[in-house]
């Protein structure tokens, strides 16, 4: 599957939206997912294949060095009926493949991609809803968020870099939103720490960096005594590693992770 690029916008100094669409997501269809997502293929400069290629028969028939680089993304918004895919890129300048691909797309730019695949939506039988991330996490809580009623409780703590990186969250549900800045180590600990508990059950969901997420999820086991059945965890990203090198010891740090709470 693949799909051209129709607008790309600077959202914040640190995220670019790029919108897709064309006759290569003919058959997209969208799960019942809020944190549904894409897998990219992004094509090395120079490959020695088109732009619109098959990842199967490339790494059959080319050497590993020219291989497409492979990135998951987050849908942030599908319009089935003019068949426009919005994806939300964070930006680091130059530091990895999909953020410096998203910050220089131009539109009839072509994109490679897989799926969609399917993960959490906000069970709606919960008493009440905690979100926790960053930047990262931004796509998949906003499209929660605006799939909530009118009546449901939505905490959400998020940190970013400053100011500048929030973004506005629409949503029916009653929220309590806080954004904490890296000006400390702990700030997104400290303020789920901080969180006026409310009754009932919740359904949390927590993706973001890595060493963040992992403070986090010990503390809402450990601490809060969540289970496991409650929460959607996942570290996406790790502060001090570019994507390859997070990609060969993401299994590693997730198993730890996991062992690491009750």
């Amino acid at each position: 599957m693949h799909a051209q690029v129709v607008s790309t916008t600077r959202l914040t100094p640190g995220m670019v939206r790029i919108v897709l669409g064309g006759e290569g997501l003919a058959g997209f269809t969208m799960p019942d997912s809020t944190d549904a997502y894409v897998n990219l293929a992004l094509r090395p400069d120079g490959a020695p294949y088109d732009e619109v290629f098959d990842p199967r028969v490339v790494r059959d028939e080319h050497p590993k060095d020219v291989w497409p680089l492979r990135r998951r993304y987050t849908v942030r918004a599908w319009d089935a009926a003019r068949g426009l895919l919005t994806l939300d890129f964070v930006v680091h300048g130059d530091r990895g493949a999909a953020g410096p691909w998203a910050a220089r797309a131009q539109p009839g730019d072509v994109l490679v991609l897989e799926g969609p695949g399917a993960g959490y939506r906000p069970d709606p039988e919960a008493d009440w809803h905690l979100l926790v991330g960053d930047e990262s996490a931004l796509p998949a809580i906003a499209a929660s968020l605006e799939v909530l009623p009118r009546g449901a409780r939505a905490v959400v703590r998020l940190v970013c870099d400053s100011v500048a990186h929030q973004l506005p969250l629409a949503t029916d549900a009653d929220l309590d939103l806080l954004w904490v800045h890296r000006d400390r180590p702990d700030a997104l600990l400290d303020a789920v720490r901080s969180v006026d508990w409310p009754e009932g059950r919740v359904h949390a969901f927590v993706h973001g960096e890595a060493d963040e997420i992992r403070a986090v999820r010990a503390h809402l086991l450990g601490e809060r005594g969540l289970t496991r059945q409650q929460m959607s965890c996942s570290p996406y990203w790790r502060h001090d590693m570019d994507d390859e090198a997070w990609r060969r010891v993401k299994k590693d740090f997730v198993a730890a992770m996991e062992a690491d709470a009750p």
